[in-house]
């Protein structure tokens, strides 16, 4: 039986996530949680809480899920959200446009077979 954890309006660009689903995609729960634990970069923080939010229905919904070494990560899909745009002063008095972008993390767990 599929879990799923959804996570929305994350302040980190899809861009910069992209890379650390891609490593644990197909990986075991524990697998994939033992390796953003040991990865420094604060960007990953988002991705762990919500591997564990999907363990967690997936433990829930099924009974037969006693650890996280009994579960795998079937999908992992990180979405563009949507676009903060502000200015900040630039040289000669001239504004800079910015943009802060935003993601949607989608995790779905399944039972190893």
């Amino acid at each position: 039986m599929l879990a799923r954890a959804i996570s929305k309006y994350v302040r980190v660009s899809p861009h910069k996530l992209r890379p650390y689903a891609n490593v644990i995609r197909g990986y075991s729960v524990d697998k994939a949680y033992a390796w953003l634990k040991t990865c420094a970069v604060r960007r990953v923080e988002p991705l762990m809480k919500t591997l564990a939010s999907a363990y967690a229905n997936a433990k829930f919904k099924n009974p037969e899920i006693d650890s996280m070494d009994k579960a795998l990560i079937k999908e992992i899909r990180i979405d563009q959200g949507p676009t903060v745009k502000y200015f900040k002063p630039a040289a000669m008095g001239r504004a800079a446009p910015q943009r802060k972008r935003m993601s949607h993390i989608m995790i779905i767990v399944d039972k190893v077979k």
